[in-house]
């Protein structure tokens, strides 16, 4: 976090507030002598933990608070006036608790109805003006900013409520509120000179927020802050808050080690790994971006450079953000074998996704602190939340929880302090180039630089037009088609990278006009031994094809996104342990899967077939095919080269606009049918894949609409389009105007109402079965519950007479359930019914039927 003074010049203020510093430290030393059982005593800023206990006073607890605040910042390296600057308003967070209503609302009960304590905040702030060497405006986006930090800013319109709001504290509450004021200013003296200019303000404003959060969270924990009695001055106290402070930010795991430069890997660097090795580092605030074929190491290419950015100074850990749960899963694995070395002592490492406590290894791991044998740790004040997940040194978790910093939600701010000393890693980020993520990638990316923060951006076959707008966020550029490329905005550009198509070879390329065929196609391959998969658009056509490979006399495993998480992550378990690197009993078996299996699924397989989906989405699942070559080389295997064959109808016989719909069924309306037809055309008449030279000619090829569309289709194209501007408005609407600053932009929504993607309406479903006389989780084991969910489109759902929520079986099951966990629960027969025309199947999933 950096500020950039604009002069010298100061705002006018009131004539209370024009006084020098070595006024402001005598009267302040006055105060402490003369009214310290006034603005200490008198004032609580908890309620006794025991009836007859002792209130701890509200300024000893803003002191707490500061000195808790004081060491996540100390690494920052900010100057000496500004790091001031942010202590002293994280000390008079809660200054608004020097207030009668408030002390007679934890006295009685009675509601505040003039403005909650935190609001009172932001008026006492404002009126006593603490910064009044800053220009009002800055000033008061930084009073807003202490003050919001319950998870939204305040909100009060100042003109016509701070008087009453005064009031309502009472005549010696605002008294004594400002000589604790000025009593807090002279244990930070050099905060009355910083310069902060109008733009750090603005930026400041969405940062502060979490400090403050972050550091209240755990300097309010009584474990670690013991209530005590007013009998110490605020210098006094103020010492004994910073030794227990050591304690609690270790406790927390807060005490973050510095960044290491231990060779991190003992194998022979490829070629983009190496090139992360020695690319030059910007100035400031860094992006790079990584582009290289599936395969080709760019997780460890990222890592290394994540190590060097660390040791320059930018960041002082990281976050990787995945597209699903289950990616982040695989990549917490292979994350937590490697980042312990990325450091001089143990990080603490967090899983941040909704199902984070489902995961075994992040479970095993939560509660080790860095005296317990390993490499990482992660407290349990850590892990109790999503929230805090982005405060430890490593997170690793889904984009959503990094893409809700800059959505108008409650707490987005803390989001964005904990991301704000992180490499931000993003991963698979052309899997984000739907308009509506687009739009919020871009502005994570905005709040990241702006709060000093630094990214690395990794893909396969991102369009170039997309890689010019992310680049320019940083301020960087770059046309250059060349493929590999490592990209560093505003820095150099390496593409220099081998074109020799690897081990490999070209992947050839073989239309299937019908599913007939590949039923076929498959029961032969399967004879010779081959492993083999079939991706599929759509649940329903995934389990179908299984259906007819049983049929046709071959056995089929079947993995999607409609099982119960118990089993789903059973069979994603099995199909890693049989068709992964190492993976054993390959020969002669399928897998049908949907796009679950595209992306961070390290699978070898012989053969492949795949529904037509656009292109970037064909390269990607191509990726799976003969992916190993130094374990499975040529003449090895049972086929005698990798052919990806695509389902797909003719794209040179369109007679209407239903053109897909004979050959893939309901996979037909998961993607545009003008771009899968560009797709379709272009990659039939190259007739291979070749990578990673041929990569980017394919993609941009369909991202430029090069062929001419067949008319039947134009028209998809059309509402392409519009629907593609609106998603984007959309985009533009949910996320938060950084340019207003926090007390203007910022909001406490709900995480649910604004959401990190667009698509049809999902509901979850809790499977039980019955046992005992009672509903049981259809899930064994931990966390039973949680694991007995699965989620389908609330449109299908809501058409079938589900299980009536209110039977005396089901209310003795939710009855004690709390409001998030509010799922429909649905029993499930013996013979696999739910409902009339819904079943599930523990090797079939959740099936529509009729």
């Amino acid at each position: 976090m950096k500020h950039v003074p604009e002069g010298p010049e100061q705002a006018p203020v009131d004539s209370c507030n024009q006084r020098a510093d070595a006024g402001l430290r005598r009267q302040a030393g006055r105060v402490r002598g003369a009214m310290v059982a006034g603005f200490i005593a008198d004032w609580p800023g908890k309620s006794a933990l025991t009836e007859g206990g002792i209130a701890h006073p509200a300024a000893y607890h803003m002191l707490d608070v500061a000195a808790v605040a004081e060491r996540p910042i100390a690494p920052f390296g900010l100057d000496t006036a500004l790091r001031e600057v942010l202590i002293l308003l994280v000390a008079l967070h809660d200054i608004g608790k020097v207030n009668a209503a408030f002390r007679e609302m934890l006295n009685t009960g009675a509601a505040q109805v003039n403005g909650r304590h935190w609001e009172v905040t932001e008026v006492y702030l404002r009126r006593f003006n603490p910064l009044h060497a800053l220009r009002s405006t800055r000033s008061a986006q930084l009073y807003a900013a202490a003050a919001g930090h319950h998870g939204r800013p305040p909100a009060r319109a100042l003109d016509r409520d701070a008087d009453r709001m005064l009031v309502a504290a009472g005549a010696q509450g605002v008294q004594d509120a400002s000589d604790l004021i000025m009593t807090m200013q002279a244990l930070w003296p050099d905060a009355v000179r910083a310069e902060i200019s109008k733009d750090a303000a603005r930026d400041l404003s969405w940062w502060l927020p979490g400090l403050v959060a972050a550091a209240d969270w755990i300097g309010s924990n009584p474990d670690w802050f013991e209530p005590a009695k007013p009998t110490l001055d605020l210098p006094a106290y103020l010492a004994l808050a910073r030794q227990r402070a050591a304690v609690a930010v270790q406790k927390a795991g807060l005490d973050s080690p510095g960044p290491g430069n231990a060779t991190l890997f003992d194998f022979g660097l490829r070629p983009m790994q190496a090139a992360c090795a020695g690319i030059g580092l910007s100035e400031g605030p860094m992006l790079a971006v990584i582009e290289d074929e599936t395969g080709a190491g760019k997780t460890e290419a990222a890592l290394i450079l994540a190590q060097r950015m660390m040791v320059a100074g930018k960041g002082r850990g990281l976050f990787f953000a995945l597209p699903t749960m289950a990616t982040a899963d695989a990549m917490f694995a292979r994350a937590c074998d490697v980042v312990g070395r990325m450091f001089l002592g143990k990080p603490s490492v967090t899983l941040a996704h909704g199902r984070a406590g489902l995961s075994v290894p992040f479970r095993d791991l939560v509660g080790k602190d860095r005296k317990d044998e390993g490499e990482i740790v992660c407290s349990a004040w850590l892990a109790d939340g999503r929230r805090r997940a982005l405060l430890a040194d490593v997170g690793v978790g889904t984009i959503d929880q990094a893409l809700l910093a800059v959505l108008p939600t409650k707490f987005a701010t803390l989001r964005l302090f904990g991301l704000s000393s992180k490499i931000l890693i993003v991963d698979e980020v052309h899997e984000l180039g739907d308009p509506y993520l687009a739009v919020a990638l871009k502005q994570l990316l905005e709040a990241h630089k702006r709060a000093g923060g630094s990214a690395i951006l990794l893909t396969a076959t991102l369009p170039l037009r997309q890689r010019a707008e992310l680049l320019a966020i940083y301020g960087g550029a770059n046309d250059d088609p060349a493929y590999p490329a490592l990209t560093v905005a505003r820095g150099e550009a390496r593409r220099d990278f081998p074109q020799a198509v690897g081990a490999r070879g070209p992947v050839r390329v073989e239309r299937l006009g019908d599913a007939a065929a590949a039923v076929m196609l498959l029961a032969e391959k399967v004879v010779q031994g081959a492993a083999c998969v079939w991706v599929r658009n759509a649940v329903d056509d995934a389990i179908a094809a299984v259906e007819a490979l049983h049929a046709a006399g071959v056995e089929a495993d079947l993995l999607h996104a409609r099982f119960a998480l118990g089993d789903r992550k059973r069979i994603e378990a099995g199909v890693v342990g049989r068709f992964g690197k190492t993976g054993m009993g390959r020969a002669g078996r399928v897998v049908v899967a949907t796009q679950v299996l595209e992306s961070s699924m390290d699978l070898d397989f012989d053969v492949m077939v795949s529904d037509l989906a656009p292109m970037a989405s064909l390269i990607q699942r191509a990726g799976r095919l003969w992916r190993h070559m130094q374990l499975r080389p040529y003449g090895s295997r049972p086929v005698q080269e990798p052919v990806l064959y695509v389902l797909s109808p003719d794209p040179a016989c369109v007679e209407d606009a239903r053109w897909m719909q004979d050959a893939l069924d309901r996979g037909a309306y998961v993607y545009p049918q003008d771009v899968a037809w560009r797709t379709a055309e272009r990659l039939f008449a190259a007739g291979r894949i070749v990578a990673p030279s041929g990569l980017r000619a394919l993609i941009e090829a369909v991202e430029a609409g090069d062929a001419e569309l067949p008319e039947p289709l134009q028209r998809a194209e059309i509402e392409r389009i519009g629907k593609a501007s609106a998603q984007a408005n959309q985009g533009w609407r949910n996320t938060v105007e950084l340019d207003n600053g926090y007390r203007m932009g910022g909001a406490a929504a709900d995480d649910a109402e604004y959401p990190t993607r667009l698509g049809q309406p999902q509901r979850v479903l809790v499977l039980a079965r019955r046992g005992g006389g009672q509903l049981l989780p259809w899930a064994e084991g931990v966390e039973g519950w949680a694991l007995s969910e699965v989620t389908a489109s609330a449109h299908r759902l809501d058409a079938l007479p589900l299980p009536d929520q209110t039977a005396p079986e089901i209310q003795a099951v939710v009855a004690d359930w709390p409001d998030w966990k509010r799922a429909v629960l649905c029993p499930v027969a013996e013979d696999g019914v739910i409902c009339e025309g819904l079943r599930y199947e523990a090797d079939r999933g959740l099936i529509f039927s009729g």
